[in-house]
């Protein structure tokens, strides 16, 4: 019989057995991936069991375990909480070809993965990239385990300086670098789109942090991790506990702050470790996807991620984008890449680092397995799905022609500062459908449409949902840009 725990905004089922729900996990994973990626890595996985936190797994090698942790484990994560929410981790291991899928638990070699977003997003480095192993064996990981591990590919040494990322790289190291709390950068609040460098720099802090001052209490993790752990303390009367979990430390690092928008509980004990640890004069280190005066939290909780420095990491330019390239393949023993194929990848795969990095990647493998030399034909061939995707992207300046002309407006208005209604709703829908359909933040967008601040776009996006929920002729408009500009 299954049982409910109460859960902030979750339902939380134990099932019985997980088998069952492993079978249709497979079967999405099938239908994400094709049928020949099944077959050559995700079929090899064995389910072993699953408790309320976690499903286990094997597979034959160590080799298959780090590809598939690399490029599925997050994919696989989020199709087994679509069958039961209360998964919060996977535990993939390694097992030897000779031992038996009974009672082989002390052979197996567990690794365990954090629960990511429940947006779907591929890792930022793949198994390929060349790792710091040398730095996470002589820095051991911290007593309390309440934190995230950290990868040890993420340090100061790997994070590629460019315009995009350079205020919140200097922040970042200044941070790391001083034992006391900088007046002016705390919190120090990084935000930017998905894939652009957010979390290694939050993870490069801790490491240095390690490495330099060890005495210093360091923990990072996510703002889901964070409400998990506070919820756990509620079920188990352990409230006083985690408290002073959390308000002793040194350092206190919370990823994807964006995640407790809504949940009021986690709100409200966020706020008051936010503000313990300020009048102990101990530094935060906090990273969303938008501004904080941009977030759907409680004003008070805004207002102070909004006191020290707040550093927007920008969309990554073509020199950047290369220039991430060349140091990945510098880091990649006997692998030759010609720099015309660099070329057209900081060319095509525009949209993130991660995107980027997994391109390589795939570059690089095929030429391992197959055994033939990186061409620009090849790399065409190898990356065809992906190049087609990119390809096809929406950007900005396709909106706006698209809502332009069913409006029958020129483009040069949706960059003026006329106000007339004629002009301006027009624009709030392709502000609206910018914000919806790309991956560009809010002031990028308003650099977009003439200028605007961000705040203008922010309000353009309200506005039209307003409207749709009123309006349903509007709302049949909306929706029909929409398709046009996906189709």
């Amino acid at each position: 019989m299954s049982t409910t725990i109460v859960r902030e905004d979750i339902a939380v089922l134990e099932n019985e057995s997980f088998a069952p729900c492993w079978e249709r996990v497979k079967m999405r994973l099938k239908a994400a991936y094709g049928e020949p990626t099944f077959k050559s890595w995700l079929g090899a996985m064995q389910y072993e069991g699953a408790d309320a936190r976690q499903v286990q797994l094997t597979v034959p090698t160590r080799f298959m375990r780090e590809w598939i942790t690399a490029h599925y484990a997050e994919d696989i994560l989020r199709f087994c909480r679509m069958e039961d929410p209360s998964l919060i981790s996977l535990d993939i291991r390694v097992r030897p070809a000779h031992t038996p899928m009974v009672g082989a638990a002390t052979m197996l070699e567990p690794v365990k993965r954090p629960l990511p977003d429940l947006q779907p997003r591929r890792p930022e480095e793949s198994a390929w990239t060349a790792s710091t192993t040398s730095l996470a064996a002589t820095i051991a990981e911290p007593a309390e385990h309440v934190g995230a591990p950290l990868d040890p590919r993420f340090t100061f040494e790997n994070f590629v300086v460019g315009k995009p990322n350079e205020l919140a790289h200097a922040a970042a190291r200044r941070v790391a670098e001083n034992n006391a709390v900088m007046q002016g950068c705390n919190p120090l609040f990084l935000y930017g789109g998905v894939g652009l460098g957010k979390t290694h720099l939050m993870h490069a802090i801790a490491w240095h942090i390690r490495r330099n001052t060890p005495s210093r209490k360091v923990i990072y993790l996510s703002a889901e991790k964070f409400m998990y752990q506070f919820i756990r303390a509620l079920r188990f009367k352990e409230a006083l506990a985690f408290k002073e979990q959390f308000r002793s430390v040194d350092v206190l690092m919370i990823d994807d702050v964006q995640f407790i928008s809504g949940k009021d509980s986690t709100q409200e004990e966020f706020f008051h470790t936010f503000n313990a640890l300020v009048d102990q004069n101990k530094q935060l280190v906090i990273s969303g996807d938008r501004s904080p005066s941009d977030l759907d939290i409680e004003e008070r909780v805004r207002s102070r991620l909004g006191w020290g420095l707040v550093a927007d990491i920008h969309a990554t330019s073509y020199e950047l984008r290369l220039g991430i390239l060349q140091s990945k393949i510098e880091k990649m023993a006997g692998v030759q890449i010609p720099p015309k194929v660099l070329e057209f990848l900081a060319h095509k795969i525009s949209s993130n680092v991660r995107e980027l990095e997994g391109a390589l990647n795939r570059v690089v493998a095929h030429a391992t397995f197959v055994g033939k030399a990186v061409t620009l034909e090849t790399t065409q061939e190898v990356l065809h799905d992906l190049l087609r995707a990119n390809d096809r992207r929406i950007t900005i300046e396709d909106i706006q022609k698209q809502v332009a002309g069913h409006y029958n407006i020129k483009v040069s208005d949706m960059h003026s500062a006329r106000r007339a209604r004629a002009v301006a709703r027009p624009r709030q829908v392709a502000m609206y459908l910018s914000k919806r359909l790309t991956s560009k933040s809010l002031p990028e967008i308003g650099r977009r449409f003439g200028g605007k601040d961000h705040t203008t776009v922010m309000h353009a996006v309200k506005r039209v949902e307003e409207i749709c929920k009123i309006d349903n002729d509007f709302a049949q408009d909306v929706d029909l840009l929409t398709k046009m500009l996906q189709n």
